[in-house]
């Protein structure tokens, strides 16, 4: 290799590093900024010498006050109770119809298909809430809202999963149909293919359509505050911790209870996400390849 090549070569290699040094610090800065608010509010939840607002970030007394008064004088765990019921429920529901509907799009071919399938996708491009005027009528029309909102709020979430086929249907076209064939030779039905050949092949969109359908009515407040704003029972956590501060003299009052009632709903999502996070991924990445 003649000396210019090789020179060639290092000038290449060191602007790649310079080029990966480079993201790598800004990756880093970004992070630091986006963890900076999360990490305020974990040491807000153990500062004990005031219950309000403070021109300090680190606690001159620590302890675990703030959370021992939250759940003996407030109605968190109901609110936690309630968004853990809708999130599980609405995750197991939503996976069932997201990977059927989406494993039906792939290997079927039927009249109108592609139709629907642009007639969904479509669809999914209006945001839900233009319906909330409609959809709280027809729930209060069914006595699912305030006291009753946790069944009215799951059936909601998963009254339109079908139309989030996307990304399924594009991992099961990565898998090959000659599967689906061969087992339908040996005198599988659908639903044993799908259920058999199939879902073991697909864990990572298992698990990315799962924590998808979770996090969603997890963390959501909009529809939620709208459909349950009245009685505390039917709160989630994001209503009744928002309930908690709705005045500036409740906001003074449960800062504090506030800050440690965000770190428990964070803890457990994020620990989910974090122990998942490979096969979130690969099953986005999977998923992309084919639409």
């Amino acid at each position: 290799m003649s000396e210019k090549t090789v020179k060639k070569h290092m000038g290449l290699r060191a602007k790649t590093r310079l080029t990966n040094g480079t993201i790598y610090v800004i990756l880093i800065l970004m992070s630091i900024v986006w963890l900076i608010p999360f990490v305020f509010i974990l040491l807000e939840s153990f500062r004990v010498e005031a219950t309000y607002q403070v021109g300090y970030v680190i606690p001159k007394v620590w302890g675990l006050d703030n959370y021992i008064s939250l759940f003996s004088k407030t109605d968190f765990p109901k609110w936690y109770l309630n968004t853990l019921t809708i999130s599980l429920f609405t995750a197991v529901i939503q996976t069932i119809i997201v990977l059927s509907m989406s494993y039906t799009l792939s290997r079927l071919r039927f009249k109108g298909r592609k139709l629907l399938m642009n007639v969904m996708l479509i669809l999914g491009f209006f945001p839900g809430f233009l319906s909330m005027i409609l959809q709280y009528k027809v729930l209060s029309w069914m006595g699912l809202t305030n006291a009753n909102s946790v069944p009215g709020l799951i059936l909601v979430y998963v009254a339109s999963s079908g139309m989030g086929y996307y990304v399924s249907k594009g991992f099961f076209d990565t898998i090959p149909r000659s599967l689906d064939e061969a087992a339908r030779i040996d005198g599988a039905t659908r639903l044993q293919v799908f259920t058999k050949v199939i879902m073991p092949l697909s864990k990572p969109i298992v698990i990315y359509t799962i924590l998808s359908a979770f996090m969603g009515p997890w963390g959501d407040f909009m529809f939620a505050k709208y459909i349950a704003h009245a009685t505390s029972a039917g709160m989630n956590v994001a209503v009744g911790l928002q309930n908690m501060i709705s005045t500036p003299m409740s906001l003074s009052a449960n800062y504090t209870m506030f800050c440690a009632g965000g770190v428990l709903v964070a803890v457990p999502i994020t620990i989910l996400f974090m122990s998942l996070q490979k096969y979130y991924v690969e099953g986005v990445t999977g998923g992309a390849v084919k639409g």
